[in-house]
């Protein structure tokens, strides 16, 4: 199966070596996927962004239900990026974890709180070397210092968006300090290529982290 970005952004968080998705990593898990979302259809060539707005472009929707559903919430008149981002984040996460149940790389099981009646789905992913793959694929720009011109689009992706959402299961906070340079010549690069999008994510995130949410 060949993941979109939204689906590879959802098993990044997943820690390997604790075996869960860690709460910290869990924060900015809506706004990343649609911001996921829109990188993919920008890329694709499916939106047109500009630096602090993108419209929809004429043609058919993606295949993809999620990517679909993203790309008709953008407007054919030019949208701010951060309210297509930030509006519906809380409804990003079940649809892209439904479709990794399908696809079998995750599986769920409800659970009760100790304290409440409430009922939240406890995901395991199945296959963790999975996960390191993608992991692998998301740091290694940056640990070999690689030239943000020669790194594939969509792994750049991988690489700078989890940055603004602190994501500690690619990188630690450490290994952001330590490579600090290269991880903005590659968000400059990203930039580029969809300009506005990842300053308007940072921004969701800081939002959500502020007041607890996820």
């Amino acid at each position: 199966m060949l993941l979109t970005l939204p689906q590879r952004m959802y098993l990044l968080a997943y820690s390997v070596d604790k075996e869960k998705f860690e709460s910290t990593n869990l924060q900015g898990r809506g706004p990343l996927l649609r911001a996921a979302a829109l990188a993919e259809l920008t890329l694709d060539g499916l939106l047109d962004a500009q630096q602090k707005t993108v419209a929809r472009r004429p043609g058919p929707a993606p295949d993809d239900d999620f990517l679909a559903g993203v790309w008709r919430d953008v407007p054919e008149k030019p949208q701010g990026w951060l309210k297509l981002i930030h509006d519906k984040h809380t409804t990003a996460e079940k649809p892209v974890r439904e479709q990794l149940i399908r696809a079998g790389s995750i599986s769920s099981r409800a659970k009760r709180g100790l304290l409440s009646s409430l009922v939240s789905p406890q995901v395991q992913v199945s296959d963790p070397h999975q996960v390191m793959a993608l992991q692998k694929t998301a740091r290694q720009a940056v640990l070999a210092e690689a030239d943000p011109a020669l790194v594939p689009d969509q792994e750049l992706v991988m690489t700078v968006l989890p940055v603004e959402c602190e994501m500690s299961s690619v990188f630690t906070s450490r290994e952001t300090r330590e490579h600090k340079h290269t991880l903005k010549q590659l968000a400059e690069r990203f930039d580029e290529l969809v300009p506005g999008l990842r300053m308007a994510l940072r921004d969701s995130y800081l939002v959500v982290r502020g007041v607890g949410g996820g």
